[in-house]
């Protein structure tokens, strides 16, 4: 990989991890739909998860530091609530991840699969959109984390995007979409975590190199950008965009897979 394919994928990390349009998918198709030697890889793709588990810590720290804060107080409070409502939804996703790795490696990297679920998950996330009610964080109910906490676990499959469905799945029980967005990012902190983690062991020094270092940064740097963006975009737009984005290249992947 050249340090030029590393950038790109960095860029792409740092702005489909936050942004709703699955970072994992495309991270299997720009080296497919531009003919570069090899798939980086789902190890690589976790090494440029750390860099965006780097931005959203970074980004929210104040956050987390209020909600362990809140975790080992004595008596109830918003920020106890919510802290142990994050660990609970984080359970599917990572039981799912454990459970299905080996396929996310194979089966479910299928650029035409890939296609069909960018689209599929378009139009979940515009009819999710669609609800009117706008409640904001701290009226998450058990309820609510339990079903994102679900949600969170197809996104295993690329072109599904964690942050697009668990931001979908906070819009179908009323959340405002800023306060979706703020959930779905306290949420992939300890699921980047995780993954990174679990990947993280195959890497050897020998794959801490230019490249390597190159893509982690660039991950972090445009993911600060990403959260940054999008928090204040949906504070006054709605998910529209991403919709159509996601609707073009799951179209264009589909026509490009069938015609090779």
């Amino acid at each position: 990989m050249t340090v030029l394919q590393a950038l790109v994928l960095g860029v792409v990390q740092g702005l489909g991890e936050f942004l709703p349009i699955s970072s994992s998918a495309h991270l299997v198709l720009i080296p497919w739909l531009f003919g570069w030697d090899q798939d980086p890889g789902l190890t690589f793709d976790v090494a440029l998860h750390m860099g965006t588990l780097l931005a959203v810590v970074l980004y929210f720290w104040h956050d987390w530091l209020n909600l362990l804060r809140g975790a080992v107080r004595r008596g109830p409070s918003d920020e106890k609530r919510l802290f142990w409502y994050l660990v609970l939804a984080t359970i599917p996703g990572g039981l799912f991840g454990l459970a299905l790795e080996s396929k996310a490696e194979t089966a479910f990297r299928a650029p035409l699969l890939i296609g069909i679920m960018l689209i599929l998950m378009g139009v979940v996330l515009y009819l999710a959109d669609r609800q009117r009610q706008a409640r904001n964080l701290d009226t998450v109910t058990l309820g609510d984390a339990v079903g994102i906490g679900l949600a969170q676990a197809l996104a295993i499959i690329p072109g599904v995007s964690r942050s697009g469905i668990t931001m979908a799945a906070a819009r179908w029980f009323n959340l405002s979409r800023e306060a979706a967005a703020r959930f779905s990012f306290l949420l992939s902190t300890p699921i980047i975590l995780g993954a990174g983690v679990l990947k993280l062991r195959h890497l050897s020094l020998a794959d801490v190199n230019l490249p390597f270092v190159t893509g982690v940064v660039s991950s972090f740097l445009v993911g600060i950008l990403s959260i940054s963006f999008l928090l204040r975009y949906l504070r006054r737009s709605n998910f529209g965009i991403f919709v159509i984005y996601r609707f073009l290249l799951g179209a264009v992947v589909i026509l490009v897979a069938l015609m090779r």
